[in-house]
């Protein structure tokens, strides 16, 4: 079968706020070929993204991302690793291809999926889909005390593991992050998996980074994530050398596999957090896998938004049995949670996997489609690139 249409909808809630959370609003992929549909969603700024797919060649190597899918032949999994070595090459100086290309490869595996019958993770050379512990993903509260009834909540709703994000953390003194992380221990019990996202805010400071070490280490956190700049690599494995306890963590800002090979060889992270919708899809995801887990490293997904994402970020590692923490979206803007019908929920374990169906085995919701969704009309030079297409 051969690559027939890529069909992009932006999507948004009514309003969209500077809180850090991805959720509210959304990319989402369509790709058509064979009679078969795949869907995929990229993280990145949809406008943006859409216009990498369509825009026109500024040159050999600047290409729109289009070029290289549209009409192409999809049979195989090397016919998804050829076209992304297309695009990597033929649009190599438009720096948004990477973030527009997660989207379409996603689509892409979920149709060949599809197609033949299989799930992404047998497609992918797995024997098997092993169960993983998600951690509510959410943010910090305002004050210790709403950090401490936000862990108690994630505990009431099943979850062992609590990752606690951005907030106020890094923006006062370490004697209040030091009370925010005693409240998220206390919140989230003596036995919980304690996690902690600073969405680095330390720039690449190693000093004020270390500073909340002790604290940490206290509180027992399993990893601090993100305390830098993605590509401050000096600042993460000189902090990583400090840390007795506290690994570190990052990838999510990796847009090529490269970029997460390099953290984990001179970064030091003991965990590699890697988001399919901006790294290049699943095919990249999964060579970070197989990278990681012979160097000693974790491999674990990123993934704040939908389910039809989160089911995506689960293929590249569910043949990893030892490799069992997943970050799962606990409190999604209802733009996320309403645009699939398929759920990935907790089985009686309190444990999640990559679904066994064919494809990605998450439905997309039409009226969800075109409840949130932004019409986009590119026009250049009188000629109408893109139009958002019905859903």
């Amino acid at each position: 079968m051969k690559i027939e249409a890529v069909d992009f909808f932006y999507l948004s809630m009514p309003q969209v706020t500077t809180e850090a959370d991805g959720s509210q609003d959304a990319l989402v992929v369509r790709v058509a070929g064979g009679g078969h549909v795949g869907w995929g969603e990229c993280e990145a700024a949809p406008l943006p993204s859409i216009a990498a797919f369509v825009c026109p060649m500024s040159h050999g190597v600047c290409r729109p991302v289009a070029d290289s899918v549209l009409g192409q032949r999809l049979e195989g999994p090397d016919d998804i690793a050829r076209m992304a070595a297309l695009v990597e090459y033929d649009s190599m100086d438009l720096l948004q291809a990477a973030h527009t290309f997660s989207g379409v490869e996603m689509a892409m595996w979920d149709l060949l999926g599809r197609a033949r019958g299989e799930p992404v993770w047998k497609l992918l050379g797995y024997a098997a889909s092993h169960a993983k512990t998600p951690y509510a993903s959410q943010l910090f509260g305002d004050t210790p005390q709403e950090t401490l009834e936000l862990g108690r909540k994630a505990r009431a709703k099943g979850f062992r593991a609590v990752k606690y994000g951005w907030g106020p953390i890094g923006r006062g003194a370490p004697e209040a992050d030091a009370d925010h992380f005693a409240a998220a221990r206390e919140g989230i019990g003596e036995d919980g998996i304690l996690l902690v996202d600073v969405g680095q805010i330390f720039g690449e400071d190693v000093e004020r980074a270390a500073l909340r070490l002790p604290a940490l280490e206290k509180a027992r956190a399993t990893w601090l994530e993100e305390p830098f700049h993605a590509s401050a690599l000096e600042a993460y494995g000189a902090l990583a050398a400090r840390s007795r306890t506290v690994k570190m963590a990052g990838g999510e800002g990796a847009h090529n596999t490269f970029m997460a090979r390099h953290l984990i060889d001179y970064g030091k992270v003991g965990y590699i957090q890697i988001d399919c919708g901006r790294i290049g899809g699943i095919g990249p995801a999964k060579k970070v896998a197989d990278y990681a887990a012979p160097r000693g490293v974790t491999y674990v997904n990123h993934t704040f938004t939908s389910h039809l994402a989160l089911s995506a970020s689960l293929q590249p590692y569910a043949g990893l049995e030892g490799h069992r923490i997943c970050e799962y979206p606990v409190a999604p803007k209802s733009l996320a949670v309403d645009l699939t019908a398929t759920h990935l929920t907790p089985d009686a374990n309190g444990e999640v996997r990559a679904p066994d169906a064919p494809g990605l085995a998450v439905e997309v919701s039409p009226e969800a489609l075109r409840r949130y969704r932004v019409d986009v009309e590119i026009r250049v030079g009188g000629r109408t690139l893109y139009r958002t297409p019905e859903a």
